[in-house]
Parts: structure tokens; sequence; C-alpha cells
């Protein structure tokens, strides 16, 4: 079993940048994938990064604005995320699978509980 742990989570205003990060217990997360995704009140979760050993991904709406990125030493995940809008206002999380990246929730066995990103206007 791998135990997912999101923090970094805050209220920032638009233009800012926040980190989450996420930290794994349980295995050790060097050959899994490694994805935050985000579900916004009254919308569906959605991809918003992975990073695996062959490389990372971003939904289109994030690249160049947020930077995933692990640290295998601390089986932990980062997402950097800078240029904050209000739109990226949502609960994020971070999930695990063994396997390539896929940008699909239900591809992901293991989840965080989430950690609630707000951004002001």
């Amino acid at each position: 079993q791998v135990q997912l742990v999101e923090s970094g989570g805050g209220l920032v205003q638009a233009g800012g940048s926040l980190r989450l990060s996420c930290a794994a217990s349980g295995r050790t997360l060097s050959s899994y994938t490694m994805g935050w995704f985000r579900q916004a009140p009254g919308k569906e979760r959605e991809f918003v990064a992975a990073i695996h050993w062959s490389g990372e991904y971003y939904a289109d709406s994030m690249k160049g604005r947020f930077t995933i990125s692990r640290d295998n030493a601390k089986n932990t995940v980062y997402l950097q995320m800078d240029s904050l809008k209000p739109e990226d206002t949502a609960v994020y999380y971070c999930a695990a699978r063994t396997g390539p990246i896929r940008s699909v929730d239900v591809m992901y066995n293991y989840w965080g509980q989430g950690t609630q990103v707000t951004v002001s206007s």
C-alpha cells in the first residue's frame, strides 16, 4: 500500500505562487508515475501534471505555469504553481500508479486526501 499526504495549499492572490508537496509512505515511489489532479466546486476532477522516470506531462492549460518535480530520496513529489489565476481554485490531489504516465484519474491506484488552493482576484 501507498499512503499519500498533500500539503502546501492555501490562499494566494492572482499572479502569485504556491508549491504543493506530496509525501509518500509505504513504498518507494521512484518507479511509480506520480500525478496531480484538481477538482473545482461543481466540476469534474481534471488532470494537471504527471511525472515518471521517463519524463513529465502537463495539461495544456498548465504548461508554462506549473512545474512538477520529484525528490526520490525524500519520496516526495512537488507541484510548483506560478502565475496563479482565480480559475486555478480547486482541491488538488496527488495520485500514484504503476506504469507509464496517464492523464485519466481512474488509471491511478493511490490518492491523497487533497489540499485546497484558493486564488483571489
